[in-house]
């Protein structure tokens, strides 16, 4: 017989233990027959008697006392390994996450996860990084743990779950000369716009509406990043297009006014993406839900 049962080791640890068959049986649940059988397969299987009967009980040979802390560590492994996975203690947690994000989440949503995690996990370390082309790869591998964004190239073979709905509004300087508190069409397509192209974003979906509704925008600059573009604008008259969380947020640090753009700008939605090798990870799953905690909601405010 080549192979080792589990029933077997738990009656080998047992009568070990017990050095009686009955009383084994008793603590495994099953009959003395059914244990005596397993004992006689363990024989035959180990070419040894294994245990010899004696005044003080079931006495283990030679060959059972070598074997013994082999059979028990494994079957303590097996039991832990069928066994409800390892606890996520996030005081007690010393892990790495590594979350890729765009741009605008690194402004929005990374200062408030920090500051979060400082308090309910102060010994987990964030990585992030910008979603990419690459991110599905290394979603799948396991190099990245969790993607934050507008991310269509994840919507299938990958677990999401929304944070938030976002939509659109314009930026220009707060000293502009020829745009006030209301923006119109007209003013729209006269001025100068600045356009950025992120992956990850959503942004591609304003040109198809803008298109739809013929509407120009006379792009003078395009860059890849919205870090500096709120600098940019309150120092030009020029435009931009950004999420309005971000927009909010950037008028806060920069000399800039939040206004509706002329036409109704389609929504969509923030998302959650991680592999399914991860999703009962209890880390992970652990950061997933402090991020809908923190974030979630129709309008949720970050």
């Amino acid at each position: 017989m080549a192979k080792l049962d589990l029933e077997w080791l738990s009656v080998f640890v047992e009568v070990y233990k017990t050095q009686s068959v009955s009383r084994a049986a008793q603590t495994l649940g099953m009959e003395q027959a059914s244990a005596s059988m397993v004992l006689n397969k363990l024989r035959r299987h180990f070419d040894d008697p294994l245990f010899c009967r004696t005044s003080a009980g079931m006495e283990p040979t030679p060959r059972a006392q070598t074997i013994y802390p082999d059979l028990l560590e494994a079957q303590m492994r097996i039991e832990k390994a069928r066994g409800a996975p390892a606890a996520f203690l996030p005081q007690q947690a010393m892990r790495d996450f590594r979350i890729c994000m765009t741009d605008i989440s690194e402004i929005v949503l990374l200062p408030r996860l920090i500051n979060h995690l400082q308090k309910t996990a102060p010994g987990l370390v964030i990585e992030a990084e910008k979603i990419s082309p690459d991110s599905r790869r290394r979603l799948e591998s396991g190099d990245i743990d969790l993607a934050v964004g507008f991310t269509p190239d994840l919507e299938a073979g990958f677990y999401q779950q929304a944070l938030f709905a976002q939509d659109f509004v314009c930026l220009a300087s707060s000293d502009h000369p020829r745009i006030g508190a209301k923006l119109t069409g007209k003013a729209f397509s006269a001025e100068g716009h600045i356009l950025v192209m992120p992956s990850g974003t959503g942004h591609s979906i304003v040109d198809k509406v803008l298109a739809k509704n013929k509407v120009e925008r006379r792009v003078v600059l395009r860059v890849q990043s919205f870090l500096g573009v709120a600098r940019i604008v309150a120092q030009t008259e020029f435009l931009v297009i950004v999420p309005r969380q971000l927009g909010n947020a950037l008028a806060q640090q920069e000399r800039v006014k939040v206004l509706e753009p002329p036409l109704p700008l389609p929504a969509y939605k923030v998302k959650l993406h991680w592999h399914e090798r991860f999703n009962a990870d209890a880390g992970n799953m652990w950061l997933r839900q402090s991020m809908m905690g923190l974030f979630s909601g129709p309008t949720r405010n970050v």
